[in-house]
Formats: C-alpha cells, structure tokens, sequence
C-alpha cells in the first residue's frame, strides 16, 4: 500500500528547489483592476472563477514581459490563452 510519503531526504531537496525557484517569482495583489478584467468574458466560456483570475492576471503581466507564455494543462484555459495571444506551454507537438 503506497502512502504517497516522500522519503525525507527527497522531500527536502525538493522544498529546497521550489524555494530558490520562488525567490524569482513575481506576486501579483488580487486588485480591483485584476478583479474587473476576471469578470468579462473571455474566448472560451465557460470558464471558472481562478482559470478568470489566473487568465486575467496574465494579461496584467504581459505589460511587464510582453513574451509571457502561458503554462496550462487546462483546455478551456488554453484555448482561451491562446486566442488573446498568449504562447502556451506545453506545446502541441502534434
């Protein structure tokens, strides 16, 4: 029976990765600009409520880095990426 328990020492090296990786990382505040842009509609409807704030803080980002892509495994949220221009990641390799 598997309890989904990594071993300590794994466990570690992996908080110790995500915490170096998080040191780079820009945190965007839930403002009322990011709450407005989540309520209109978006490509593919309909969507959910944290796809909308997700997809409507990207598009805030995209001001900052304007080649931001988009890393979702999500149809709807692809699809919707995709047509307001956002590279998406993982690629089609189709």
């Amino acid at each position: 029976m598997s309890t989904n328990v990594l071993p300590q020492p794994v466990a570690a090296e992996r908080r110790a990765v995500l915490a170096g990786t998080a040191e780079h990382w820009v945190i965007f505040d839930l403002d009322t600009e990011t709450v407005a842009r989540a309520r209109q509609p978006f490509p593919a409807e309909p969507i959910r409520t944290l796809d909308a704030i997700h997809l409507a803080t990207a598009t805030l980002a995209r001001a900052l880095v304007p080649d931001l892509a988009l890393l979702s495994l999500d149809g709807r949220v692809r699809r919707s990426a995709e047509h307001m221009g956002f590279p998406l990641l993982p690629r089609d390799e189709a």
